[in-house]
């Protein structure tokens, strides 16, 4: 029989974490589905009229958490939703005429992101990487018998998760079981977020999970061995398919970095659920250790204040008013 065996690893044998360039803010400009580019240009111009205020909203009140003498790095991206519906027409159609309608209101689209690169992104899946560093919150007083969200699929703020058993007959609780919010203040406000499913043997990611691993993208906070995950690629020309085109597309030379300190959203009303449901998601994501410290650490050589909670790094704009494909 032998004891245990001492461990040695030289630290240079660890993958080395690679810094990136950071702007202070990422602005979402827009969400583009499939049935929204039906619309075509005149949609496009629309949309951009009614959110150029929030954009310089945004502008605005970033100059304000700046040093004096500091120049603000603001970059703009605007979202291709590729994952659950492919598109007939080819990218190049689809960007001239964003870019053409964000042009004629004074806004300049940065990058251009495709949804189906948060679940795949060449060799690595970032969907993946986000899922096996998710930590369930666990309900208080629970001995931790809920499935994983790596298995269930599933993902809650509290107790009596989906498929919940009710409880044994000798149990002393009485009523109807009711979902409880882990952190509630007074009342319950109870989420349950699905994570993925299973689709002939494959998964299939959900939404939220994919609008949870773009947040971390443009925050900078994803690797993969140490090395940037999904990095935007200078556009060039552009690919003539969208199996071609790369997760992150850079369309503006002179644009600031695509990863930032903090994110602004400008997203129609509809979309607050799902991110509601990223929040749930973002916190339960145990961000890699050294990565969280670098980038605290480029903020605080700035003087740019960055709360150590992701959630208060994330801004957000619903209005219910704004054009359809956002």
């Amino acid at each position: 029989m032998t004891g245990p065996q001492a461990h040695y690893e030289e630290r240079s044998a660890q993958p080395r974490v690679e810094q990136l360039p950071l702007a202070h803010l990422s602005i979402e400009l827009g969400h583009l589905y499939k049935e929204d580019f039906a619309g075509g240009i005149e949609q496009f111009r629309r949309h951009f009229r009614q959110i150029r205020p929030y954009v310089a909203a945004a502008r605005d009140r970033l100059a304000g958490m700046l040093e004096p003498g500091r120049t603000p790095r603001v970059s703009t991206c605007f979202m291709i939703d590729d994952y659950f519906d492919r598109f007939e027409d080819p990218p190049a159609a689809v960007v001239d005429e964003l870019v053409k309608a964000a042009a004629e209101n004074d806004l300049t689209i940065d990058y251009l992101a495709r949804e189906a690169g948060c679940a795949r992104a060449g060799e690595v899946s970032p969907a993946e990487l986000v899922l096996d560093r998710l930590v369930a919150d666990p309900p208080p007083g629970t001995d931790g018998v809920w499935q994983p969200p790596q298995e269930s699929g599933w993902l809650t703020n509290g107790d009596w998760p989906p498929g919940a058993a009710a409880p044994p007959a000798m149990s002393a609780r009485t009523g109807p079981a009711r979902p409880t919010e882990n952190a509630r203040n007074r009342h319950s406000v109870f989420f349950a977020v699905e994570i993925f499913s299973t689709v002939s043997g494959s998964r299939l990611w959900a939404c939220p999970h994919l609008a949870a691993v773009w947040q971390l993208m443009r925050l900078g906070l994803l690797r993969h061995h140490g090395r940037p995950v999904a990095p935007a690629r200078p556009a060039g020309e552009i690919p003539a398919t969208w199996a071609e085109m790369p997760a992150v597309l850079q369309l503006n030379a002179a644009a600031a970095p695509f990863h930032a300190y903090r994110t602004h959203s400008v997203l129609a009303r509809r979309f607050l659920n799902i991110e509601t449901a990223v929040g749930i998601v973002l916190s339960q994501v145990a961000v890699d250790e050294e990565v969280r410290l670098q980038v605290a650490r480029r903020a605080a050589g700035e003087g740019f204040a960055l709360s150590d909670n992701l959630l208060e790094r994330i801004a957000y704009v619903f209005d219910g008013e704004t054009a359809r494909l956002v």
